[in-house]
């Protein structure tokens, strides 16, 4: 069962990687993937949150900030080291690598984490924006498949583990926001 869950997602990630592959989409997701095209694109969200999105804008803004820091830590120190998957890029020939093959390990994708664990999070609070979070979420998680450093089940795990803390630290928000009296957020 192992072998054909694992040649089913090496068969994706060609499909994914190598067949669906064209000149605008290879310039398109390496743009994507790629942290640092989005680092403005964060803050002016992040301040809008906070600056326009009253008492519950500002509480979750700065939670957020912790959300990321340990999803980010869970995925890219503790999962990543137990699972010890290697990444496509390394594991298979002829991938069309269009960003960098790094040597830290594969399942999960981070970017997919963070991004999802994001996504569940401020849908909680802003449900009017979800469809545009989870579409930004699965277009970022999706480019890692595309530029060849990780495997669908990498993405589909990272999603999957993200959405899960994100919705772990609503829960979290809301009870002690509730406790303290900082957020007038009912259940």
């Amino acid at each position: 069962m192992a072998e054909f869950l694992y040649s089913l997602d090496v068969s994706l990630f060609r499909f994914f990687n190598e067949t669906i592959s064209n000149s605008v989409s290879d310039k398109f997701f390496p743009f994507v993937t790629d942290v640092k095209n989005w680092h403005i694109a964060y803050i002016i969200v992040w301040f809008i949150v906070f600056f326009k999105g009253g008492k519950a804008g500002k509480i979750t803004a700065v939670t957020a900030l912790f959300l990321i820091a340990v999803s980010d830590q869970i995925s890219s120190t503790f999962i990543k080291n137990i699972v010890g998957r290697i990444r496509p890029c390394t594991a298979l020939e002829k991938v069309n690598i269009l960003a960098g093959c790094t040597g830290s390990f594969s399942f999960p994708s981070s970017h997919a984490v963070n991004n999802f664990a994001i996504a569940v999070y401020f849908s909680v609070f802003f449900p009017k924006f979800r469809n545009l979070l989870f579409v930004i979420a699965s277009v970022v998680a999706f480019s890692r498949i595309y530029c060849g450093v990780h495997y669908p089940s990498d993405v589909a795990g990272g999603a999957i583990i993200g959405a899960a803390i994100g919705y772990l630290f609503a829960i979290i928000t809301k009870i002690l926001s509730s406790k303290i009296k900082l957020l007038n957020i009912q259940e």
